[in-house]
C-alpha cells in the first residue's frame, strides 16, 4: 500500500479520539476552592473534571444569572487537499461557533439574578471564558485550552496534509527518461 494511502487511512482514525477524549478543558480556580473547578467539553456533552464540578459551577452561575450548563448536541490528490481545506474551514467555523456560544452564555444573564455586578462604566460584567489562555474573572482564575481530543484532531489533519505531499511526490516522474512515452501504432490502410 502506498504511503499516502496509509496516512490517509490513519489520519482520520485520530478523529475517533474525539469520542473518548475531551475536545476542550476549562478550569476555574479561586481562593475558596483549593481544588479548581473544571469542565471537560466532549463532542457529545460537558462533564466535570471532578464529581461535583458541574453542580458547583451551575450553583455559582445561578447567583450571577447564567443558565445551567446543558449537555449540548452539535455536530485525485486534489481530493486530499480539498479534505484538508474542508476540515480546516469546519474547524475554524466550529471554533467561531464555540466562541459565540461562550459569549452568549457569559453575557445573556437573568435580569432577576441574585447578584448584579457592573463594570466601572455601568455595563454588566461579562463572564465569558477566554477561547484560549487565562483570564481573571472577579476572584476566579479561568484557563481555557484545547484538550486531548483537539490535539488528536490536529494530528489527523496534519497526517492528511502530509499524505497529500507524499502522494503528490510519488506520482511525479523522477526524470524525463522515466516518463511514459506514447506508443506508435501502425495500421494497415488499404
Amino acid at each position: 500500500m502506498k504511503k499516502a494511502s496509509i496516512l490517509m487511512i490513519i489520519g482520520p482514525l485520530f478523529l475517533l479520539g474525539l469520542y473518548v477524549f475531551p475536545l476542550w478543558n476549562i478550569m476555574l480556580g479561586a481562593p475558596q476552592y483549593p481544588e479548581p473547578l473544571g469542565m471537560n467539553i466532549f463532542i457529545d456533552g460537558i462533564k466535570g473534571v471532578s464529581e461535583f464540578d458541574i453542580q458547583n459551577i451551575d450553583g455559582l452561575n445561578h447567583y450571577i444569572g447564567m443558565r445551567t450548563l446543558r449537555f449540548f448536541e452539535k455536530v485525485s490528490y486534489t481530493w486530499f487537499m480539498g479534505w484538508f481545506v474542508l476540515m480546516s474551514i469546519l474547524g475554524v467555523l466550529g471554533m467561531y461557533d464555540f466562541n459565540a456560544w461562550m459569549v452568549d452564555y457569559g453575557t445573556n444573564l437573568d435580569p432577576n439574578a441574585i447578584m448584579k455586578l457592573t463594570n466601572p462604566d455601568g455595563t454588566p460584567v461579562s463572564y465569558k471564558p477566554p477561547l484560549f489562555g487565562h483570564v481573571k474573572m472577579l476572584n476566579f482564575d479561568v484557563t481555557s485550552l484545547p484538550s486531548t481530543g483537539a490535539w488528536l484532531m490536529f494530528a489527523g489533519m496534519m497526517m492528511t496534509i502530509i499524505a497529500f505531499f507524499v502522494g503528490k511526490r510519488s506520482w511525479q516522474p523522477k526524470s524525463k527518461a522515466s516518463a511514459v512515452r506514447p506508443i506508435k501504432v501502425k495500421t494497415n490502410d488499404k
